[in-house]
């Protein structure tokens, strides 16, 4: 479909290519899984602080909906593109399925730069975008999140906007909102915990100590951070950490402490003055024995994957690993991934606890909700590893694999409606 055309979206597409040929998924069945249930492309009038009226594009993708309603993000960047979308969407099918939700994938955005926009301005944006998908979204139907470039505010003003609209409260149909407005707590730290959390279960399995380890992430937005932190906390040594203003690096460790302070009054990395300034793509290829991609998808390519100096790359972000890297990695054993579908999956594992607690009106402990997120995660671990070894493949396609064909089957057992 010529509509999707994207360099991420001919990456995905790829990736489950592979895995049908893997599975042996009939060449009928392959267009189904493959391609998105609906896609939604609006345009976005917004009247700016100036007195101009401007107009954005605003995108909608839900994959599929065969075990439930679509769950995914929604990003404000100036690079999104329809494509990109469908990609991310596709992706977060294979997640959700692997980590035992009954959703699937789905994911939106808005071709903007929110650092260039007033508060006002985006809140219209917000409430506009969300207005023009009234129709397609809801808690049995679509459900959004936080991605790049939005937040807990932004879910806000969807669910305010929603509910309007539908005469009552409705806090279902948004996930990663303020808690006192039905937010779960652990919603924002899940999916950078859920990353340490794994890389914790990685290091065990190579007897790695992570007390004498050193750990590289790059982006440290809302995944990259609590990933370092946490990493932090297991006694790992962050050494570097990056985001779009820059990249820095101190081999003796990074003050995360003092570092969340000069990022929380000056909103970026570059300048911290207990590091020196480092190129970004420099920072991917630092000697360490962590790696956290967690910025955008496409990071790690066939130019620098055989470059890469680390044991365990885990994957914070979706998509950084492009598939001729991945043929490079799979040929380097000593660097055990952890692929995304499974790395960050946290973020739509604590996202599923949410919308539950709004439907049932019922709420958990922060306690209860890590307790129940590290079960999920130690059970998908537990099965894609093991996948791995009795298939001899790698992580990625085990854990691909699982999430395709559950989906898979799924559709299958459903049939075709005519």
């Amino acid at each position: 479909m010529q509509v999707y055309e994207h360099p991420t979206f001919q990456m995905a597409c790829r990736q489950f290519d592979r895995v049908a040929d893997h599975l042996q998924i009939p060449e009928s069945d392959c267009g189904r899984l493959k391609f998105p249930k609906r896609s939604l492309a609006v345009a976005l009038p917004v009247h700016m602080d100036d007195g101009t009226t401007q107009v954005f594009s605003g995108y909608r993708v839900q994959h599929h909906l065969t075990i439930g309603p679509t769950k995914g993000g929604l990003r404000y960047h100036p690079d999104v593109k329809l494509g990109e979308v469908a990609a991310l969407a596709m992706w977060m099918s294979w997640k959700c399925a692997l980590a035992g939700l009954p959703f699937g994938g789905a994911k939106g955005g808005i071709a903007c730069d929110p650092s260039k926009l007033s508060p006002g301005e985006v809140e219209r944006l917000t409430r506009r975008f969300t207005q023009e998908m009234i129709p397609f979204i809801g808690p049995q139907m679509d459900v959004m999140a936080p991605d790049v470039g939005t937040n807990e505010q932004t879910m806000a003003w969807i669910m305010d906007t929603f509910s309007m609209h539908a005469g009552y409260t409705v806090p279902s149909v948004v996930t990663g909102k303020p808690v006192g407005l039905g937010g779960s707590l652990g919603r924002r730290e899940a999916t950078g915990r859920g990353v340490a959390y794994l890389i914790n279960r990685a290091a065990d399995v190579l007897s790695l100590d992570l007390g004498k380890s050193t750990a590289v992430v790059q982006g440290f937005g809302n995944v990259g951070s609590v990933a370092a932190y946490s990493l932090g906390r297991y006694g790992a040594k962050v050494i570097a950490v990056s985001d779009v203003g820059g990249a820095i690096y101190n081999s003796m460790g990074l003050d995360l402490l003092a570092l969340e302070k000069y990022v929380a009054q000056n909103h970026r990395v570059g300048g911290f003055p207990g590091a020196e300034p480092i190129a970004h793509e420099q920072l991917l290829l630092l000697p360490c024995d962590i790696l956290v991609p967690a910025a955008l998808e496409r990071q790690i390519t066939a130019e620098n994957a055989g470059k890469i100096q680390c044991r365990i790359l885990a994957e914070g972000a979706n998509g950084p690993t492009t598939p001729e890297a991945d043929a490079i990695l799979e040929q380097r054993p000593e660097v055990f991934v952890i692929p995304d579908v499974l790395a960050n999956s946290g973020g739509v594992i604590v996202s599923y606890f949410e919308w539950v607690q709004d439907l049932q009106s019922f709420f958990w402990s922060e306690t209860e909700i890590a307790d129940k997120l590290f079960r999920i995660l130690e059970n998908s671990w537990a099965q894609i590893l093991n996948c791995s070894r009795k298939q001899n493949i790698s992580m990625r396609l085990a854990a691909l694999s699982t999430g395709i064909r559950r989906v898979y089957e799924a559709k299958r057992q459903r049939g075709l409606f005519p």
